[in-house]
């Protein structure tokens, strides 16, 4: 397990060097020509870091063109709230990253929200293929509320699974589970020739006859035939579902994509040390950005 107290963590230079070498294993990459030439800039007029491209002459950073552009919060700390991020299995709620990282709860809230954008993939090629299961299944988060005298019903938000064995995992927020809303999620994401495996709802019977094989298991009778259930799908919801329960507790609907790429993040990358998820998770900022008034309309 990688120690909390590395360099990267504690000092703003070191964690701007460790970035610069994940997103320019070949030189400073320029974000508005994307050209490989550029100069280091040394001046007591410039801060470090900061680059000039020979060839259209824009000055820029290695967090320029990324989650973490005109962030004022210390580069270390966003390294650490991410690591913090990836390596916790169940998540970590922005009220413990604020406590740690020793900034505001509104600060904590926003660097979760922008480093789960760049957990979003990149590739969104089809899951499965000839010789391949691929398992769907629907889940439901939120619902009724209720204390010693109030009791507050909040409507449960779907969320629909798709998890290749051995493979990838990919989840999705759906306004109503049935099938005009699956079926579109389930051919777009899934090659054809996956044998495709399901519970037993009804609507997941005709788009099952479009791929190799259709498996349905009945819960009411049996959990498995042969090859034939959702266990690995089930075991992904079963760490979903604690981290809504114990940890988040609240997931707002215009926001629930991005707690589930980062669910989806953590199980692609499960076999990974912290250290390599991290990385990973750095990688993907580049493309990502996500303004405060962007995300707090969203929740508007």
């Amino acid at each position: 397990m990688d120690n909390i107290l590395a360099p990267r963590f504690i000092d703003p230079v070191a964690a701007r060097k460790h970035l610069e070498a994940l997103r320019w294993p070949n030189g400073a990459e320029c974000p508005h020509c994307n050209l490989i030439d550029a100069t280091p800039l040394k001046g007591k007029k410039h801060r470090e870091g900061v680059y000039q491209c020979n060839n259209c002459r824009e000055q820029f950073t290695v967090t320029v063109g990324t989650v973490f552009e005109r962030s004022k919060v210390p580069l270390n700390k966003w390294l650490l709230c991410n690591h913090l991020l990836v390596s916790s299995k169940k998540g970590i709620s922005a009220h413990q990253i604020h406590r740690m990282l020793g900034v505001t709860y509104k600060t904590a809230w926003f660097m979760c929200h922008r480093l789960r954008e760049a957990m979003k993939p990149s590739d969104n090629g089809p899951m499965g293929g000839t010789d391949k299961f691929v398992e769907v299944d629907e889940t439901f988060v939120g619902g009724s509320r209720s204390n010693q005298k109030v009791r507050t019903v909040a409507p449960k938000k779907a969320v629909v699974c798709l998890v290749e064995r051995g493979g990838h995992a990919r989840s999705f927020h759906v306004a109503n589970v049935n099938a005009s809303n699956i079926r579109p999620l389930i051919v777009t994401h899934v090659d054809r020739s996956s044998h495709l495996r399901t519970d037993g709802a009804p609507f997941y019977k005709n788009v099952g006859r479009e791929f190799a094989t259709h498996g349905a298991i009945d819960h009411r009778f049996e959990y498995v035939r042969g090859d034939t259930h959702s266990n690995t799908v089930e075991n992904f919801f079963s760490i979903f579902k604690r981290g809504v329960i114990g940890t988040y507790h609240h997931m707002s609907e215009c926001h629930l994509h991005r707690y589930t790429a980062e669910f989806d993040f953590r199980y692609n990358t499960r076999a990974d040390t912290d250290t390599v998820r991290a990385d990973k998770a750095l990688i993907g900022i580049a493309g990502k950005r996500l303004t405060y008034r962007r995300t707090n309309a969203l929740a508007a």
